[in-house]
């Protein structure tokens, strides 16, 4: 079967689409996490400590390695498919020695498209190993969105 050249490119043939971790320096990783509002308001119910269950159509919860990343998928995701169109990204940390204990998955290009695949089953674990309150550190609206979000906090207000 004769794959489009671009698809090719994302996801090469018999490819290893994982990465080992590097070397820690330290207790803590920091991830990110792309949320739409519905899920915000979850993580602000939690106090800002834990994300919330996966539906049952969500196997997994995936946070990501880099911020930019992060806002690929809140901007060109979130905010374009969101109801309302908005995306935020968090930040957090957890400790190393959970973080890694899952691979790295590469889903696109191995310098950027970088995330942890977290079965949903295993989500409480590591929502214990978060040591940071979870912050939000960017927001992106689509042109339909008519809330207000404060520029400082990136909190939708109220």
């Amino acid at each position: 079967m004769k794959y489009p050249d671009w698809l090719q490119t994302l996801f090469p043939i018999n490819a290893e689409r994982t990465l080992p971790w590097p070397e820690q320096h330290g207790e803590t990783v920091t991830l990110y996490r792309p949320v739409g509002e519905h899920e915000l308001a979850l993580i602000a119910g939690n106090d800002y400590r834990a994300f919330p269950p996966r539906l049952p159509d969500q196997p997994i919860f995936y946070p990501v390695l880099n911020r930019p990343y992060a806002e690929e998928i809140a901007r060109d995701w979130n905010a374009k498919r969101n109801k309302p169109p908005v995306g935020y990204v968090t930040e957090f940390e957890v400790r190393s020695a959970v973080a890694t204990r899952y691979e790295i998955q590469v889903v696109g290009s191995e310098a950027i498209h970088q995330e942890l695949w977290i079965p949903a089953e295993e989500l409480d674990a590591f929502n214990s190993a978060i040591v940071s309150p979870i912050r939000v550190i960017a927001h992106f609206t689509g042109e339909e969105y008519t809330g207000q979000i404060d520029p400082v906090t990136h909190l939708p207000e109220p």
